[in-house]
């Protein structure tokens, strides 16, 4: 009976000591756990953990981001009916017609190069061929206008098209390098790798997406306007060359250009 009562008394001091040990070691755990620094993934550690092909991608859509950019710009200043139609130049013409003056109103055309001045020229160069002859010189002149037009816009279309490619490139790339960390890191460092992976995925697909997105509707809206300042070209034409057309047989129709 002594015995037992020793061996009570024994475990009653031993065990809180055990437990007071137990509780100070947790609590040191915590608090080092607290003072360590928490590592932080911005965007610049999500372009660098995406190793040389994350980087190139990331140059890649930046550099169509740009070209996205100028383009448009280009679009803006260039593609504008005031730009391509000069208000001078149509004047100038009219009054040459009037004054029945050929040869006068290809000058004028000549003196201001541009895409209207191209297709007036190529009917006042065949007129004497007949009407025909210059209404289908004409048609040519502006399908090769309307060309050189919609090839600015024309690689808008291709920004479109390339953004969305590149960023569903670094998606997957970021997929593959998640599923690389599940199977060959363990700790801590497994959910920081993790999180930087799927970071540059995401990451990857909006940026394609933002460039794509403003590139393709600005492309609509750029060809729209430049079939619309070619048709008001070949109308203009035409309204010229009907008024050459009255005045055929006269000094206009027999002169050359």
């Amino acid at each position: 009976m002594k015995r037992m009562i020793v061996v009570w008394l024994v475990l009653l001091c031993v065990v809180p000591v055990f437990g007071q040990e137990d509780s100070i070691v947790k609590s040191e755990a915590v608090q080092a756990a607290e003072a360590a620094p928490e590592e932080t993934s911005g965007f610049i550690d999500v372009v660098k953990g995406g190793g040389v092909l994350g980087i190139s991608l990331w140059l890649g859509l930046a550099g169509l981001s740009l070209a996205a950019s100028a383009l448009v710009f280009d679009s803006f200043a260039n593609i504008r009916a005031s730009k391509i139609i000069p208000k001078t130049l149509v004047s100038l013409v009219r009054e040459a017609i009037d004054e029945g003056s050929l040869k006068k109103a290809a000058q004028r055309c000549r003196d201001v190069p541009g895409p209207y001045s191209n297709i007036l020229l190529a009917g006042f160069e065949n007129f004497e061929d007949g009407f025909d002859s210059a209404q289908e010189a004409i048609g040519i002149a502006a399908d090769m206008e309307s060309e050189k037009l919609l090839q600015r816009v024309t690689y808008l279309n291709v920004v479109g098209n390339l953004s969305p490619m590149l960023g569903l490139l670094g998606t997957v790339q970021g997929m593959i390098l998640a599923f690389a960390t599940l199977g060959t890191t363990s700790g801590a460092a497994k959910n920081a790798l993790l999180a930087v992976n799927i970071s540059q995925a995401l990451y990857t697909t909006a940026a394609g997406l933002v460039i794509a997105v403003p590139a393709i509707g600005f492309y609509f809206f750029f060809r729209n306007r430049a079939a619309k300042v070619i048709l008001a070209m070949e109308s203009l034409t035409m309204e010229v060359m009907k008024g050459l057309k009255k005045k055929e047989g006269s000094k206009v129709g027999r002169s050359k250009v």
